[in-house]
């Protein structure tokens, strides 16, 4: 990036640095991905400079031939990716889309039912300080606090007492395959609408490797990036009667302009999630995350709902007379990241929580396999054991770094 370095050799050495972090550290993050180097580029590209509020063939302003192209490229792929009879691209990020099916299908102070931010949730369902909390009447249900999953008959009993116009299906937290034919019929049997946040496993829906909302789902939203594997940003799927109304709550509704440079970007990435590898790449993602389990309970930690179905799962550190918080900043210390968690019912605040979440995307797509799982994971269990032990960690520091050597990404 030499024109970014004559112009501003501040922010290209903080980029290289950034570049360099990513490169020699073990990222469990599992809301992160690597953003494919195709993809980059089409976000970079001069499409940043033009302005497109409206939709294609209907913008309000002029020059916008190519952009529609590209726009409708988009759309077409991603129905195409997800078999949905309609999506809406523009969304900066997957909170605004859920906020525009929000503003689409409720008015302020509607009852809607969506899973707690405690039990793996997301705070744009309906945790008091966030707009959905402030403008709706979330009414949150908990997974089963024996076995941590989700309680289908205990969701029918707070659906029928309440009588929401929405339900909210999807997690950010949640390591278990979600039912949604089951959440269909629940909120059939109150006349409910259905949204599907898909934001942590549309790279999973997208291989068949997870059941598809959008057969049973009026809504579907989700993030580009996290297993998707594209740039940061949202989109929309909805059935066609809701169509209009969806694109109306987008722009004008929460939106301008649109990010045409990121819209080409999504296009990239919808259509490289339509190559023959990509279903490898999500299945490798699962074994990962299996193997990675597999190995802590071997090592004697315990997994919140004890397994793990998709890219994530959360490790309950009580037994370890750790925090979430103690044990990020141990992790940190010897370039390994992961974040803190909450888990259900869990007694620390949610600055300290008892929990860490830990998801596979990132070391996949570095080519990483189970056998490299099970090394991490005994690299993991070694720091926390010797969390005060400078001597250890240093040493432990030492082998992450001569391990990312091996893994370099795109």
């Amino acid at each position: 990036m030499e024109a970014l370095k004559r112009a501003d050799s501040a922010i290209n050495e903080l980029i290289d640095k950034e570049f360099h972090r990513l490169e020699s550290t073990i990222n469990l993050i599992a809301s992160e991905n690597y953003c494919p180097l195709p993809v980059r580029e089409a976000v970079g590209s001069i499409l940043t400079n033009k302005y497109a509020e409206g939709y294609p063939g209907r913008r309000y302003y002029a020059g916008c031939q190519f952009v529609d192209e590209i726009e409708n490229l988009a759309r077409d792929r991603c129905k195409t990716l997800f078999q949905a009879e309609h999506a809406n691209v523009q969304p900066h990020s997957g909170s605004q889309a859920n906020a525009a099916v929000y503003f689409a299908a409720l008015k302020p102070g509607d009852t809607v039912v969506a899973m707690s931010l405690k039990s793996g949730g997301h705070l744009t369902h309906g945790h008091p300080i966030n707009f959905s909390g402030t403008f709706y009447n979330f009414i949150n249900y908990e997974v089963d606090e024996q076995t941590q999953e989700i309680d289908y008959a205990a969701i029918q009993q707070i659906v029928t007492e309440h009588k929401p116009k929405l339900i909210v299906a999807g997690a950010s937290a949640y390591s278990r395959s979600i039912n949604f034919a089951e959440f269909r019929k629940i909120a059939d049997s109150v006349g409910a609408l259905l949204m599907v946040d898909m934001a942590h496993i549309a790279g999973l829906v997208a291989a068949h490797l997870h059941a598809s909302p959008v057969p049973y789902a009026d809504f579907v939203t989700s993030t580009t990036h996290k297993t998707l594997r594209g740039p940061r940003g949202g989109f929309i799927l909805c059935k066609k009667e809701w169509a209009a109304q969806i694109d109306r709550a987008v722009m004008p509704g929460l939106q301008g302009g649109p990010f045409m440079n990121v819209i080409a970007g999504k296009a990239v990435a919808y259509h490289l999630a339509m190559q023959p590898e990509y279903v490898e790449y999500q299945k490798q993602i699962i074994r990962n995350a299996q193997a990675l389990a597999n190995e802590f309970r071997n090592l004697g930690y315990d997994l919140v709902s004890k397994e793990t179905d998709n890219h994530l799962f959360i490790l309950d550190l009580r037994s370890k007379e750790l925090t979430g918080k103690e044990a990020e900043e141990t992790l940190e210390s010897i370039d390994i990241y992961v974040n803190r968690n909450t888990i259900p019912f869990d007694p620390q605040s949610p600055f300290v929580t008892s929990g860490i979440r830990l998801g596979t995307p990132m070391l996949t797509s570095r080519h990483m396999k189970e056998e490299q799982m099970r090394q991490i994971a005994i690299w993991i269990d070694q720091a926390l054991q010797n969390r005060n032990d400078e001597n250890i960690l240093k040493d432990l520091k030492d082998k992450v770094q001569l391990f990312c050597q091996q893994f370099p990404f795109e």
